[in-house]
C-alpha cells in the first residue's frame, strides 16, 4: 500500500548491527530481560494484535520472565498510526480527475475498506471461540456435579480442547464428526472415547445428535520381558525407577500409584494399602525390601509420595524409554507405558500359580471377565525350574524367602522348585 514501506512495518529486515545496545537497537534485536537484564533469551511464540500485527514474545532463560520488546510495540502503533493517515489520505482525495477520467486509487479505497473489514471477522470468530470455552469450563463443573472422577473430568476436558484447536465448532455436530474423521493418526479406541465425550457434551445443553460408528477391535495387550523391564527401570531417574518398581511388583493402577500417601506404607510389614479407582476393590500388597530402600532414598516434605504433576511426570518417563530404546536398539521398550506393568504382573502372577482368582485379588478386579483377559498371554519360552530341598524349618524358611514354591515330601526331605 502508499505510503508503508518495510522499514517502517515489523514485518521488515532486521537492522543492522549498531553499537546500540539490544534493548536500544532496531526492532528484530535481542532485547534484555526487563526482570533481571539477562541477555539470555528465546524467541517464545507470537502475539497478534487486533490490527493484524504481530509481535514477538520472548523467554528469559535465568528467571523465566515472559514479555514482549517494547521496540516492538513501539513499531506495531507506528505502523497501525502510519496506516489510518494512509486510508484518510486515500479516502479524502477525489476519485475524479479534471478530465473526468476515473483514478486508479478507488482500488486503493476498496482494498482499505476490505482490510478494516477483516479484523471484525476476526473479532467474531474470536468471541465465539470464548464462547465456546466458556461452555467447556460450565461442563467442567457439570461433570463434577454428576459425581464423575477427576481423572475422567480432566481427560474429558483435554479432548474438546484438542479438538477444538483443531478447527472442529463444538456446536455443529458436522463439523464435530468431520473434524474427528480427519484425525488420520488417532486410534479407534480413542475415536470411539471422543465421541462418547461429545455425546455428554451435548447431553448438558439438552441437544442430540447422531454419533459416528466407532468400535474398536480387542487386541492382547503387549507384554514385554522382565529383562526390558529392568533395564527401564534402571535407565530412569530415582523417582521415576521407584514408581516402575512400585508398579511392577504391585500391579496397580499408575492413578493408584499417584494417590498413595506415606501413611499407606507399612514398612515394618513391608506392605502398601492400595486406594481402588474405577470402581476397583481396596486391597494390601506386598513389596520388596528393595522398593523399600528406593522408598527411603525419595523425600518426605510432602503429604503424597509422588506429589507432581501427573503430564510432567509422564513426559519424562517418555524422553527416558525412549532414550534407552535408541540406546538399546530395541524399539519393543517404546511400547512400555505405565500400564503395561500392571498387565506384565497379572501374567506373570497367572504363570507362576495358575489361580485366577489369586490374580484377580491382586488386581483388585470384581469381574473376574476382566482377568480372564491374561490367561491368554502366557507365552513363556519353558517351563524350567530350580530344585532344592530342606531338611529343617530353618532351610525350607530361607528357601521360601529366595522365591522357591513348596512341591511335596519324599521321605524326610521337603521339595521346592523356582521358576527359572
Amino acid at each position: 500500500m502508499a505510503g508503508l514501506t518495510p522499514e517502517d512495518s515489523i514485518f521488515g529486515k532486521k537492522a543492522e548491527a549498531s553499537s546500540k545496545s539490544p534493548r536500544e537497537g532496531d526492532v528484530g534485536s535481542s532485547p534484555l530481560c526487563p526482570r533481571c537484564n539477562s541477555k539470555k533469551v528465546w524467541r517464545d511464540a507470537k502475539r497478534f494484535t487486533a490490527d493484524g500485527f504481530d509481535i514477538q514474545r520472548w523467554l528469559c532463560r535465568d528467571c523465566r520472565f515472559r514479555f514482549s520488546d517494547p521496540n516492538d510495540v513501539k513499531a506495531a502503533k507506528l505502523a497501525v498510526e502510519k496506516l489510518k493517515v494512509t486510508v484518510e489520505t486515500v479516502d479524502s482525495k477525489s476519485l475524479k480527475r479534471s478530465d473526468g477520467i476515473m483514478s486508479t486509487r478507488q482500488i486503493c479505497v476498496t482494498e482499505t475498506k476490505n482490510l478494516a473489514a477483516e479484523p471484525q471477522t476476526t473479532e467474531v470468530l474470536r468471541r465465539n471461540e470464548a464462547e465456546v470455552k466458556g461452555k467447556i469450563i460450565e461442563h467442567a463443573f457439570w461433570m463434577q456435579k454428576e459425581g464423575y472422577a477427576e481423572a475422567t473430568i480432566t481427560r474429558r476436558i483435554r479432548f474438546l480442547k484438542t479438538l477444538l484447536n483443531k478447527g472442529a465448532n463444538l456446536q455443529d455436530p458436522e463439523s464435530f464428526k468431520e473434524t474427528l474423521a480427519k484425525q488420520q493418526n488417532w486410534q479407534t479406541k480413542t475415536k470411539e472415547i471422543a465421541v462418547e465425550t461429545y455425546s455428554l457434551f451435548l447431553k448438558m445443553q439438552g441437544l442430540t445428535w447422531t454419533p459416528p460408528k466407532y468400535k474398536s477391535v480387542k487386541k492382547l495387550p503387549f507384554i514385554p520381558t522382565e529383562e526390558e523391564i529392568n533395564s527401564l527401570i534402571a535407565a530412569c531417574n530415582r523417582k521415576t525407577a521407584t514408581f516402575l518398581q512400585l508398579l511392577k511388583e504391585t500391579g496397580m493402577r499408575c492413578g493408584e500409584a499417584f494417590m498413595l500417601k506415606w501413611t499407606d506404607f507399612n514398612f515394618e510389614n513391608k506392605t502398601v494399602d492400595v486406594t481402588p479407582e474405577k470402581g476397583s476393590e481396596p486391597r494390601q500388597l506386598k513389596i520388596s525390601p528393595q522398593l523399600i530402600a528406593m522408598l527411603n532414598s525419595l523425600p518426605r516434605d510432602k503429604e503424597k509420595t509422588f506429589d507432581c504433576s501427573h503430564r510432567h511426570f509422564a513426559r519424562t518417563f517418555r524422553l527416558q524409554r525412549k532414550k534407552l530404546a535408541l540406546k538399546l536398539k530395541n524399539d519393543r521398550i517404546n511400547k512400555i507405558h505405565f500400564h503395561t506393568f500392571r498387565h506384565w504382573k497379572a501374567t506373570t502372577e497367572y504363570a507362576k500359580t495358575k489361580d485366577i482368582l489369586h490374580v484377580m485379588k491382586i488386581l483388585g478386579h470384581k469381574n473376574i471377565q476382566n482377568t480372564l483377559l491374561y490367561t491368554q498371554l502366557i507365552t513363556f519360552k519353558n517351563d524350567e525350574f530350580h530344585s532344592a530341598t530342606a531338611k529343617t524349618v530353618e532351610d525350607a524358611q530361607k528357601l521360601i524367602e529366595a522365591g522357591f514354591e513348596y512341591v511335596c515330601d519324599f521321605g524326610e526331605v521337603k521339595l521346592f522348585r523356582k521358576r527359572k
